[in-house]
Formats: C-alpha cells, sequence, structure tokens
C-alpha cells in the first residue's frame, strides 16, 4: 500500500494540474488567444528561469556526473538513428514519417522530466535533471529540423537553424546557471529569493496550459497511428531505457532522470514544427493529445514497479 501511495503521490499532481487547465478551458476562463500568450510566457521567460534557478543554487560540480550525461546522449542518438531507419521501412506516406519519428522520440522532458524527478526524489534530483535537459533538448531540436527536412519538400536553412538553437531561452537559462554555479557567483538576496518564487510558479502555470489546450478532432482516422506512437513513447522506449540503465549500474536519482527523459508524451512543439515543415500536422497535434492523456498511467506504472522492486 505505502508503494501504491507513493506511486500516485508521484503522479497525481500533474494529472490535477493538467485537469485544471482543462475545466478552465472549459468554462472560458483560458481560451485560445490567452493559452497561446501563456505558452510563449511559460517557455520564453518561467522555464528558462526555473532552470536557472535550480543549476544556480546546486552544487554543480560535485552532482554532475560526466559519464552519465555522455550515457543519456548516446542512448538519445542512438532511439533517434533506430527510428530513422525503421519508420520509413513501415510508413510509405513520406508526410507522416517525420511526424512518427519525432511523436516516438521527442518526450516533452522540459515540461515533464523536473516535477515528476521533484515528487520522487525531492531537491536531491533537480541539478541531474536539470542539467540533463540543458543537454537533451537541443539535441531533441536538431533531430527534429533533421528528420523533418528528410521527409518534406520545405527546405530548412541550417545555419539559421543552429543560431535559434543556441539563442534559445532555455539554452541562455542553463548556461547562466552553469555560469553562475562554477564560479560561485551570489546574487543580491532580493533578486535570489524574487527568482526562486518565479521558478515556483513555471510548471503548474505549463501544466494548467497543456490542459487548456488538449483537443479531440477526428482521432478515430488516424486511431492505428496513434496507439501505435503512445505504445513506443510511453512505454516501449522507456522500458528499453530504463531497462540499459538498470544493466549499467543506475539507480535512485540517475535512474529516475532516465525515466523522466524517456517517459513523459511527445513535446508540444513538435506539432508546431510539423506545421512549418508542411508534414501531417493533424496527425502531430492528436500524437500530443493522446499521449498526454495517456502519460499518467504509464508514469503511474513505472514508479509503481520500481518503488515495489526497491529501485526507487
Amino acid at each position: 500500500m505505502d508503494n501504491l501511495i507513493f506511486s500516485l503521490n508521484a503522479v497525481l499532481p500533474l494529472v490535477i494540474l493538467m485537469l485544471t487547465g482543462a475545466l478552465l478551458r472549459k468554462f472560458k476562463i483560458f481560451d485560445e488567444n490567452f493559452l497561446k500568450k501563456l505558452n510563449k510566457f511559460a517557455f520564453k521567460v518561467l522555464f528558462p528561469i526555473l532552470l536557472f534557478n535550480n543549476i544556480y543554487v546546486s552544487k554543480i560540480s560535485k552532482t554532475i556526473d560526466l559519464q552519465f550525461i555522455i550515457f543519456a546522449v548516446i542512448m538519445t542518438l542512438a532511439i533517434i538513428g533506430i527510428l530513422l531507419a525503421v519508420i520509413p521501412i513501415i510508413e510509405k506516406d513520406n508526410r507522416n514519417r517525420g511526424v512518427l519519428i519525432q511523436g516516438l522520440y521527442r518526450s516533452n522532458f522540459m515540461l515533464f522530466g523536473m516535477p515528476l524527478v521533484l515528487n520522487i526524489f525531492g531537491d536531491k534530483g533537480l541539478p541531474v535533471v536539470t542539467t540533463l535537459i540543458a543537454v537533451i533538448v537541443p539535441i531533441y531540436n536538431l533531430a527534429a529540423v533533421i528528420t523533418l527536412d528528410l521527409f518534406t519538400d520545405v527546405k530548412q536553412n541550417y545555419k539559421k537553424t543552429i543560431i535559434s538553437i543556441l539563442t534559445n531561452p532555455l539554452i541562455i537559462g542553463s548556461l547562466l546557471g552553469i555560469i553562475a554555479s562554477v564560479f560561485h557567483i551570489r546574487l543580491p538576496s532580493a533578486l535570489d529569493k524574487s527568482i526562486a518564487d518565479i521558478a515556483k510558479t513555471a510548471t503548474p502555470i505549463a501544466l494548467m496550459a497543456l490542459g487548456g489546450e488538449i483537443k479531440v478532432r477526428n482521432i478515430w482516422k488516424n486511431i492505428k497511428y496513434l496507439v501505435f506512437v503512445a505504445t513506443g513513447r510511453l512505454f516501449i522506449v522507456p522500458a528499453i531505457a530504463t531497462t540499459i540503465a538498470i544493466l549499467c549500474g543506475y539507480r535512485g536519482v540517475e535512474l529516475g532522470a532516465i525515466l523522466s527523459m524517456t517517459a513523459p508524451p511527445t513535446a508540444v512543439t513538435s506539432y508546431t514544427m510539423a506545421q512549418q515543415y508542411d508534414c501531417n500536422y493533424e496527425l502531430a497535434g492528436q500524437i500530443v493529445f493522446f499521449t498526454a492523456i495517456i502519460s499518467p498511467f504509464s508514469f503511474f506504472m513505472f514508479v509503481y514497479i520500481f518503488r515495489l522492486t526497491g529501485i526507487f
């Protein structure tokens, strides 16, 4: 029973925040225009501040294992490489190929990673997962550009893309946090507290915005793709990734970071990018929705199993 309660406490806060957003949309407190601005505010202001704060307050040089970061990067690249080889064989429609690959590898690590690790391990897990986000999210973004570019006639300027990734607010927030932590830069007390207070609002606001954006449109038309991607994204990929991590000797916070990297639903930005590349963006949006509503069950399953077996 203790393991069951622990697992529920790790997952239910995420579900409640998403449901709150959906209810606020239903009662017209949130509307589409407001949600777009709220999402932009969260990802361009709140999350960079959150990343900065988490790294700034941690002793990064003492808590980060470079070997573990390399392990996570290799695993991410391997997953993407396998999908690039397999999906074109399975799916013949070019407009679907990039969407399916994105849907299967590109987790919403930024939005779900930190709260999941925080709920399981408390503050001690944040330095590891925050640093991992700073490394993995740019890889996700660059891989998405390359993947979609391969399966569309709409070609992009790679130089402009790389500059865009390097100037991403999330990367800037992370780099500033690393600089402040490594060089022991201390902010004035009032600024320190203000940043910490703003950082606390990032995850609740972003999860409520995601809940408000969830819609069901023509979902049955693509149900075979949705079941395929949801099964791979939420169950198969994290099961394989965490099994490899366990076999390599990772436990506790590091294993939790791998789970938080591989188990979340598909990133919302995959829908936006599918639109930009003239891919099947309707399918991309449905994948975001479908994986988001199923993810609490898959999160619960993994946390419960790992807790029951004593790995967490």
